[in-house]
């Protein structure tokens, strides 16, 4: 018998990567220095939110994705924490509403106009105090509108009811720092990766802990779930300390099904799944390429497909979802690379070329939409539904009229002789500048005089006490008074 290769076709072995041109590029952004290992930047189909070098602090930028081109010095930004940022996510299910996480140990909600931002953004929808020490991660239940997890560098995972404001349940089984967290598709299974070494599988209302990996040969990283394929993909190193990826079963991690190493490069290693088209995409922090493979449930498990290169680094990568991708250019992917040294976020779309002009409804299945299958009461009763699904067909036009409904809170007011002090808009010309340089020296003058005033005011007081205790009138009384006391001892 002859011997033939093994050859799998496949509808993507021919997808490739496309850079934006210059002009579909975003430039001039101080992207973040901050060496955790997180992205750094969120996106969705209204805006890109990119975390930035502040001096005091921590703020991020948010620009709508069609606002292409140098972005000014002086952008508004969202600068509420009193910490580096750490992670940010937009909300799935609402484009305006985008949480972060910080240094500072809290969680907080933005709304962001539809317009954008027009001046800082200072003041958050909600506020959220739980954890002992810095949070650095936040993900969104991809079903359920209104639960937030956060985990933090105290060792616990906190889930968020936001229609109360307030944790509603704390996972307190790992043992060091939580390096990643991630879903399946209806949100009942939590995966995570510790820096302990160990791969978890949680029940997430109970915080208990149905699988648990120690795998020796593989330090596990980054961890995904692939969709309903019950698998688990997870990154991480080898005792030679080259980078691999694993395949396990979520039911048994006992072993992995197999494993794969990459290269002998340091960079972490993150995993991207698209569930609609089962493509694994690797990018490598610091590199500069992203390799692409096709995941089926028959052996060989990871099929390599191609590779996308680049000569730029890059720091931190943002996903766009499904509904705002190209649907007419064949597009199934599209990354936004930050590129620290040169300020710049560059889109690539990865395109399935195909010649027909038509709807490729082979590559566009019905997908995830925008509207959630549970609400948070219905979620922490202990229900399960997948996600509600939508097609691409028609184009995303559709308006999402889900309103993101906060716990009511005071506003704290900053205003002084007219200035907003908290939400002041930065000068933008020397004009405005100087204007407002002599609209402060004007203030500080009104405060000094006030402050001379009251200390008159303060000294005045002190004679006029001083006077009344040196009085004749008292010193009588005083006088009488012991005289009486005497007389009838």
């Amino acid at each position: 018998m002859s011997w033939r290769p093994t050859y799998r076709s496949s509808k993507f072995r021919n997808v490739y990567g496309k850079v934006a041109n210059r002009e579909h590029c975003f430039e001039g952004i101080p992207i973040t220095k901050n060496v955790h290992d997180n992205h750094f930047c969120a996106v969705n189909a209204k805006f890109l939110a990119i975390v930035t070098e502040s001096a005091g602090g921590g703020s991020f930028v948010v620009i709508p994705v069609t606002q292409f081109g140098r972005i000014d010095p002086h952008y508004p930004k969202v600068c509420g924490h009193q910490g580096k940022v750490l992670d940010i996510k937009w909300n799935p299910f609402h484009d305006n509403i985008i949480a972060s996480c910080s240094e500072d140990s809290s969680v907080r909600i933005w709304e962001v106009p539809d317009s954008g931002l027009r001046r800082n953004l200072t003041e958050s929808v909600l506020e959220l105090y739980g954890h002992s020490r810095r949070v650095g991660l936040i993900e969104w239940h991809p079903t359920t509108s209104g639960i937030l997890f956060s985990a933090g560098y105290d060792y616990k995972i906190l889930i968020w009811n936001l229609e109360i404001g307030e944790p509603v349940k704390m996972i307190d089984c790992h043992t060091d720092v939580i390096l990643c967290m991630s879903f399946n598709t209806e949100g009942s299974l939590l995966a995570t990766s510790c820096k302990d070494k160990k791969l978890r599988v949680i029940e997430p209302r109970s915080g208990k802990v149905l699988q648990e990996a120690n795998f020796k040969n593989h330090k596990v990283n980054r961890v995904v779930f692939l969709g309903n394929m019950k698998r688990l993909l997870t990154t991480g190193v080898s005792r030679w300390n080259t980078r691999q990826i694993a395949l396990w079963d979520q039911e048994d991690l006992s072993m992995p099904i197999i494993e794969e190493e990459i290269d002998g490069l340091s960079g972490l290693l993150f995993p991207f799944y698209d569930a609609d088209t089962h493509m694994l995409y690797l990018a490598g922090k610091g590199d500069g390429n992203i390799r692409y493979y096709e995941i089926t449930l028959e052996k060989p498990y990871l099929q390599y497909l191609m590779e996308f290169r680049s000569p730029a680094p890059q720091k931190g990568l943002g996903v766009m979802p499904k509904h705002g991708l190209d649907v007419g250019a064949c597009e199934v992917f599209r990354f936004y690379k930050l590129v620290t040294l040169k300020g710049l976020i560059e889109p690539i779309s990865m395109i399935v070329p195909r010649r027909s002009e038509t709807y490729q409804e082979d590559i566009y299945p019905m997908t995830p939409g925008t509207e959630p299958a549970l609400s948070a009461d219905e979620w922490l009763s202990g229900i399960n539904r997948g996600p509600v699904l939508m097609s691409l067909k028609e184009g995303y036009n559709r308006p999402n009229t889900l309103v993101f409904k906060a716990p009511v809170k005071e506003k704290k007011g900053g205003v002084v002789n007219g200035i907003d002090l908290l939400e002041n808009v930065p000068p933008r010309t020397e004009n405005e500048l100087l204007r407002m340089f002599f609209r402060q020296q004007e203030e500080l003058r009104r405060l000094k005089d006030e402050l001379t005033q009251k200390d008159i005011k303060i000294r005045q007081l002190e004679l006029e006490l001083n006077n009344i205790r040196n009085s004749p009138n008292i010193n009588n009384n005083n006088n009488s008074s012991s005289s009486s006391n005497g007389s009838s001892i």
